[in-house]
């Protein structure tokens, strides 16, 4: 909306100016979560430096000491490659933010090409374009340097390169045409734009479950039925015996990026399909993929995924409707260093701040997060033991810990906050259980 409807700025906060308590706000928030992501990076590193040497006692036996030292390396060193990029990104916000630097390239892009659609469409892609830009360098150094340092990347350049172009171009063909339809609904739906726009958010979301397993990720990946008639029988059986059906069973080259394993289900519905990774295949016995199998369905037998899906529902909901206000209120411009177009929408401003500042917000509310996946996860191990060997799905685990350098000794807060999985030690404490 153009800054003639926007409320005036007068507004007061604590006795001081709106724009000013904004400001002061957001950059209190942003050094607290910044100091808080460094005390815990700082005891993640301690703990795990200080185990380093000395396997577990209740893995002696099942993980060799290399693999132990190996998997505190690969820690420590995504931890301290985690603490350039948490630098990086907080200037980088900073830079968009209180330093300027959406406000010189929203009026750069007014100077070039008026108000209207196109500019704002513009100042997205833009935005996106260089954000991607910067954050090229530290890609290029995680899959070429630190997985190749650890045995895990088997990307060439070529195929990095091709990974990119391919997504940058669904991005552009799916993104600019999603972008256009909610940038037009914020300018003419009126009051409740957000109402409508949330609508269509969420039936992309939707719309993206079915169509992703059957026309996005064969762009980057090959999938193939799954061969092994033993393995299939005893999926299928499983399945049969969980009252679940899939569309089919794949197996995906996974091992043409990576020496990571994985499983997963995908799809929506009638779509849904099961995913092993080659990888996986490779590394684990029958048994053992039954019960990683049964995991996942753990998560649809306790309807974890529907109730994830009303979750985002209602937060995406919350977000939208204070997007809506603050988009009206032209302190939320000021205050996060941005001058409104005079004349002409400031939809396109209003949408990157948005996404820019709550960020900031949600990291402390990360931990509730982090706590219901690890119940969920908790959950479906249950179901996992119930259903085949409790025996088989711990040493899946292991080998799955072992396989992806996944520390056995991480910082117990650390794990609070970040950890949308159980650490190792936990999970088979509880199937013991």
């Amino acid at each position: 909306m153009p800054a003639a409807a926007l409320a005036a700025p007068t507004t007061t906060f604590a006795g001081l100016p709106a724009p000013l308590a904004l400001t002061l706000f957001f950059a209190l928030a942003l050094v607290a979560s910044v100091l808080a992501k460094l005390w815990l990076a700082s005891r993640q590193v301690r703990h795990v430096a200080a185990h380093r040497d000395r396997v577990p006692p209740a893995f002696a036996g099942r993980i060799t000491p290399q693999a132990h030292r190996k998997a505190a390396d690969y820690t420590l060193a995504r931890s301290r490659f985690g603490l350039l990029e948490l630098a990086l990104g907080t200037v980088l916000l900073l830079g968009w933010t209180l330093l300027g630097g959406l406000d010189l390239l929203n009026h750069a892009l007014v100077d070039w090409l008026g108000t209207g659609m196109l500019q704002q469409i513009a100042l997205v892609a833009a935005f996106v374009a260089i954000g991607s830009l910067v954050d090229l360098p530290g890609a290029l150094y995680q899959t070429f340097v630190l997985e190749e340092r650890f045995g895990f990347n088997k990307m060439t350049l070529g195929l990095w390169l091709a990974d990119l172009a391919k997504s940058t171009l669904v991005g552009a063909v799916i993104g600019l045409p999603l972008l256009a339809l909610m940038l037009w609904l914020m300018g003419a739906a009126g009051r409740f734009w957000w109402l409508w726009a949330w609508g269509v958010w969420m039936g992309f979301n939707l719309l993206l479950l079915v169509v992703y397993p059957s026309f996005i990720a064969p762009l980057f990946n090959k999938f193939q039925p799954l061969q092994d008639e033993s393995l299939k029988a005893r999926v299928t059986a499983l399945m049969q015996r969980c009252g679940f059906s899939a569309k089919g069973l794949y197996v995906m080259d996974g091992s043409r990026r990576s020496a990571h394993a994985n499983a997963y289900f995908t799809g929506f519905g009638a779509a849904k399909r099961v995913v092993f990774y080659d990888t996986l295949l490779s590394k684990l016995s029958p048994g053992e993929v039954d019960a990683v199998l049964a995991h996942e369905l753990g998560h649809f037998r306790h309807r974890h995924i529907p109730k994830r899906i009303a979750t985002l529902f209602a937060l995406s909901l919350a977000g939208f409707a204070l997007l809506g206000w603050l988009s009206t209120q032209g302190w939320f411009y000021l205050g996060l260093g941005v001058r409104p177009n005079m004349s002409g929408p400031n939809d396109a401003l209003a949408l990157l701040l948005f996404l820019l500042v709550m960020p900031v917000a949600g990291f402390f509310f990360g931990p509730l997060s982090a706590r219901l996946s690890r119940k969920h996860e908790f959950e479906a191990d249950a179901f996992a033991v119930a259903q085949t060997s409790g025996a088989d799905l711990s040493q899946a685990l292991l080998k799955l810990y072992e396989d992806n350098a996944s520390t056995l000794t991480p910082d117990p807060l650390y794990v609070k906050f970040y950890y949308s999985h159980p650490p190792a030690a936990e999970r088979l404490a509880r199937m013991t259980a």
